[in-house]
Parts: structure tokens; C-alpha cells; sequence
């Protein structure tokens, strides 16, 4: 395959070795000639979408099927392709680098794992591990220090990354990782034992398939002995959501490009103080949006149910809006003073900037409202 292109988080250029990635398709080849399938569709994430003609050349090439492209964007297992492929006649999907959730999306899928040979070396992260562990041995001091917090104290608090967080237990260095750099972590483990840090390598809920694995929506493996974490990988979508989540310092080892860095709490605090200014900007609003996503793996009904009797509990009104895809051009001219997401959590996070109007998650309505109180610090949305 040829190689790909991509951007790193400081705006350099890399090329990205293909050969290196294991596309595992011949399970897929082998479940298509054991059920006679004609028809098969495949799904890819957007990284990939360049590699996708190659990829149906070389099932079609391998079996008797037909491949379909589902070329609308896919944005993880939670964006299953269903009823409207059932429609077209496909008898099997094919969904490529990423693992089940605890989802079904009503059409047989089969998964293809994708995974990444890379061998960074440690040493460039070790000494950002240094000082992140002395920030949980700090905070670990102070775990029982109790707090009797004034309004504007709760307020710093909110937008404090390492003060928001429940008290820990432990200083241990969590190691997590992107889906195609999970087979890694036990060799890493070792490597950072050897160099004198006591590993854990988280297991989540439900919607997680493997040991050290998060999700832009789903950082469950989370645990109170865990002090600070190094995630395997490229990117700054999961770190992100990692850090809002636990308020823990985070390091970073790219697997393509051998470099090291840190997700910095300066730049989690902006994000926060962008959400306490979206909180204070719906505060004289009257009606909301409640969206609720199509998606097999996004729907939360319930929730947005629960937000719109909320809002009717304190005189204002909601509307439930169902949609497959979130977009300002799809919503923002409703005549609605705000919109509450509970599709996508990362839609209101890494969106905002993008809508006319404010977009605030379930947790931020509720603050909002005086349900929640600024004391226990943000609380990240996320689908269990």
C-alpha cells in the first residue's frame, strides 16, 4: 500500500509507513466464502478512506462477493451501518479498525482489527513521566485534606484540572492506547517497570474490548490508584478526553513518529473555561435543542428525555431532536436560544466554536440550572 500522509499536533508533516499496518482481512475473506455472501459492505475510518479501493480490490479479488463502500463519514463503533445497507441488498458489514461495543446495530458486522508496528523508544518520554509523577505523589499527600469552598473557589476549582478529581489512592502510571497500538502495552509495561514506575494497565466497562483501551467517549478504566498516564498513540483526540475525564497529567508516545510529549493542563484549562462561559451564556435561555443521535452506539433517548422534563421542572422548554449526523448548517437555525447534546459527547467539546449557538452538554445544562454545583469540578460526558 502506499504510504499516507497526516498531520502531528504540532502541524509537521509525516508520512506514514502502510506496510508497517496489519490489515487483517482474511478472517473476513474466510466468513464470506463460508456463508456465500454476494454482497458486502465495507466501513473504514476516515484515515483509511485512501486505502479503502485497495482494500475492496483485494476482498473482491479473494472471494465471490461484491463490495459496497460505505463512504459517508465514520467516526468509530458507534456508527455502525444498518437498515439503509439492509435496504441495499448487504448481507454482511465489514468495519475496519475499530472493536465491538455493546451495540448492535441490527446487520451481521464483522470486525477487522488494524494493527501498527511501531517500536518507539521510551527514553525521550521518561523524564515528562518524572515530573507527572510528581504531581500525583503532591496530590496524594493532600487526598485527605478537606475543602469548605467558597463560591469563586469552587468556581477555580472547576477549571482545575488536578484539583477537580476524587482524591487517589496511588501513584501508578496508567498505559493506554489507541486500537492498533494495544498489542503493544505489555512489552511497554515491562519497559517502564524496568525503568523504575509501577504500571497498570486499566480494564473498562462494557463498551471496551481490551485491557488499556479508551474511547473519545469512555474513559471507564479510570481507577483511584492510577496517578498519571501515557497514552500509545497519535493525535490529541483521546488525550484530551482522558485528561477532562480524570484531571490527571497525561504523557504521550507516538508509535509513527517516535516523539514524545504531554497534553499540558494550560490547554485542558482553556477548554474549561470555554465550557464555564457556554454555562453562563444559558443562563437567561428559554428554550433548548435536546439533540439525540441516530447512531446505534450514540442514541441516548432516555437522557434527552430526562433534560427535556429538567428544563420544563424549571419553567423552560426543550424540543427533541433526533438527527444521524450533528452539523450547524442542520440545526443552528432553529429559533431556540441553545441546544443540549446528547449525541456524540465529543460533538459539544471539540465543536463548540462551530455553532452559532450554545452547545452544552447534559452535566453543563445541569449546573446551569443549579442541579450540580461547581465544587466536584467538571464532570466529563460519556456513554457507558
Amino acid at each position: 500500500m502506499k504510504p499516507l500522509k497526516y498531520q502531528t499536533q504540532d502541524g509537521k508533516s509525516v508520512i506514514m509507513d502502510m506496510e508497517r499496518h496489519d490489515f487483517q482481512l482474511d478472517d473476513l475473506v474466510e466468513r464470506i466464502k463460508d456463508n456465500d455472501h454476494r454482497l458486502v459492505a465495507l466501513q473504514v475510518p476516515e484515515g483509511l478512506k485512501m486505502q479503502a479501493l485497495e482494500m475492496m480490490d483485494s476482498i473482491e479479488g479473494d472471494s465471490e462477493a461484491k463490495v459496497v463502500l460505505a463512504a459517508d463519514p465514520c467516526y468509530g463503533a458507534c456508527d455502525l451501518v444498518h437498515d439503509k445497507m439492509r435496504m441495499m441488498g448487504v448481507e454482511l458489514v465489514a468495519h475496519m479498525g475499530h472493536s465491538a461495543m455493546n451495540i448492535d446495530s441490527g446487520m451481521p458486522t464483522h470486525f477487522i482489527p488494524v494493527t501498527y508496528d511501531g517500536d518507539p523508544e521510551i527514553d525521550p518520554v521518561i523524564p515528562i513521566l518524572a515530573r507527572h509523577k510528581a504531581i500525583a505523589e503532591a496530590r496524594l499527600a493532600e487526598a485527605s485534606t478537606p475543602f469548605d469552598l467558597s463560591e469563586d473557589e469552587a468556581k477555580d476549582r472547576f477549571l482545575d484540572a488536578v484539583g477537580r478529581v476524587a482524591p487517589l489512592s496511588g501513584t501508578k502510571l496508567g498505559l493506554v492506547g489507541s486500537i492498533q497500538h494495544l498489542h503493544l502495552l505489555e512489552e511497554y509495561k515491562e519497559r517502564f517497570e524496568n525503568a523504575g514506575f509501577q504500571v497498570e494497565i486499566p480494564t473498562g466497562g462494557a463498551r471496551l474490548t481490551f485491557p488499556g483501551q479508551v474511547l473519545g467517549c469512555n474513559y471507564s478504566g479510570d481507577d483511584p490508584s492510577i496517578g498519571h498516564y501515557i497514552f500509545l498513540g497519535s493525535g490529541d483526540f483521546h488525550p484530551i478526553g482522558l485528561v477532562m475525564h480524570t484531571g490527571k497529567p497525561l504523557a504521550l508516545l507516538d508509535p509513527y513518529t517516535g516523539e514524545a510529549s504531554e497534553l499540558s493542563f494550560d490547554r485542558i484549562e482553556r477548554i474549561l473555561r470555554q465550557r464555564m462561559g457556554l454555562i453562563f451564556s444559558v443562563d437567561e435561555a428559554k428554550s433548548f435543542g435536546i439533540l439525540i443521535g441516530e447512531k446505534p452506539g450514540q442514541m441516548r433517548r432516555n437522557l434527552a428525555i430526562r433534560m427535556k422534563r429538567l428544563l420544563e421542572k424549571h419553567g423552560r422548554k426543550g424540543y427533541l431532536l433526533a438527527l444521524d449526523h450533528v452539523g450547524p448548517e442542520l440545526i443552528d437555525f432553529y429559533p431556540v436560544d441553545a441546544f443540549v447534546n446528547t449525541a456524540c459527547p465529543r460533538i459539544a467539546i471539540d465543536d463548540a466554536v462551530k455553532y452559532a449557538k450554545p452547545l452544552i452538554t447534559p452535566f453543563e445544562l445541569e449546573v446551569a440550572l443549579g442541579e450540580k454545583q461547581w465544587e466536584n469540578g467538571y464532570q466529563f460526558d460519556e456513554i457507558p
